[in-house]
C-alpha cells in the first residue's frame, strides 16, 4: 500500500507565466517521483492539464510554458475556448460528464473525450463523427467507487459495453477513466485506482477488434500520485498546476466528501 499521502487543501494561484511553469515544474518532479516509486518510466504517464474554469490568458500562459493540450469538463466551455484559442495548436479533451444533444460539439473539435458511459451517447457520437469526416479518441468512464452520485458503467457492465463500441467504427477506444472516491484516506482512494487497474488488465487481451486499453486515465490534483502507483497512464491534473478553482471542491466532485 502506498504511503503517497491525499491532498484535497487549497492550491495557490497561479496569476502569471512564471507562477504557472513554477507549479508545472513541481507536478512533473512529483510524477517522476510517483514513478520511480512505482518503478515506472515516466514517459509512460501523460499530464493531461485542466483547464476548467481558467479564463484564456492564463491558458495562453500555459501554452507558452510548453502545454499543449487540455482538458475541460463542460463541452460548451471547451468549445468556446477552442474557438478563441484557434490560432494555437492545441488538443481539446473533453473529461467531463455529455449529454446526447451535444455530441454534435464534440465531433466537430475535440481530441478526445474521456466520459464515454452509454450506448445512445457513443452511437450519436459515432453519427456526428461520421458526417464531420473525423475519428475520435475515447475512454469509457467507470464508477470505481460505487457512488451513485457518480456518472460511469459499472465495472460489471465494461466487457458488454466495449463489444457494443466495437461496432461504431468512428470511435477509437483507448482505454478507462474513474474519478475516485474524494476522501482523504489513502487507502479507500488507492482502492478505487487498483480497481481500475485489475480491470483494464483482465479486459486488455480479450478486447474486441478495434478496440485498445492500454490507457487508465485516472487521478487529479490531490491524488495523481497515488494514481501513478497504481497504474495511470493519464492524470488530469488542474489546480496543482493554475492554482485553486473559485468555488470549493466539493462543487466539482459529485458526492464530495465534507
Amino acid at each position: 500500500m502506498s504511503a503517497t499521502p491525499v491532498s484535497h487543501s487549497g492550491f495557490p494561484a497561479a496569476r502569471s507565466a512564471e507562477d504557472i511553469a513554477r507549479n508545472l515544474a513541481a507536478v512533473r518532479a512529483r510524477i517522476a517521483a510517483a514513478c520511480a516509486r512505482a518503478g515506472r518510466d515516466p514517459a509512460e504517464v501523460r499530464l493531461l492539464p485542466v483547464s476548467k474554469t481558467v479564463e484564456e490568458a492564463r491558458i495562453r500562459m500555459a501554452h507558452a510554458a510548453g502545454l499543449s493540450e487540455f482538458g475541460e469538463n463542460k463541452v460548451q466551455e471547451a468549445r468556446e475556448k477552442a474557438e478563441a484559442m484557434a490560432d494555437l495548436p492545441i488538443a481539446w479533451s473533453v473529461i467531463g460528464h455529455l449529454q446526447t444533444n451535444k455530441a454534435k460539439f464534440v465531433a466537430r473539435f475535440a481530441a478526445e473525450f474521456q466520459a464515454l458511459d452509454s450506448l445512445k451517447l457513443a452511437e450519436a457520437l459515432d453519427r456526428r463523427l461520421q458526417i464531420e469526416g473525423r475519428s475520435l479518441d475515447v475512454f469509457v468512464q467507470i464508477n470505481s467507487s460505487g457512488e451513485a452520485s457518480k456518472y460511469g458503467l459499472a465495472p460489471e457492465y465494461a466487457p458488454a459495453f466495449l463489444r457494443e463500441l466495437s461496432a461504431l467504427p468512428a470511435l477509437k477506444v483507448r482505454g478507462l477513466m474513474t474519478l475516485a472516491l474524494f476522501s482523504a484516506d489513502a487507502a479507500r482512494v488507492c482502492a478505487c485506482f487498483r480497481l481500475m487497474r485489475n480491470l483494464r488488465d483482465r479486459l486488455h487481451d480479450s478486447a474486441p477488434d478495434g478496440v485498445t486499453l492500454d490507457e487508465l486515465s485516472m487521478g487529479m490534483s490531490g491524488d495523481y500520485e497515488i494514481a501513478i502507483e497504481e497504474g495511470a497512464t493519464v492524470v488530469r491534473v488542474g489546480q496543482a498546476i493554475f492554482g485553486a478553482r473559485p468555488l470549493p471542491d466539493s462543487h466539482y466532485w459529485p458526492g464530495g466528501a465534507p
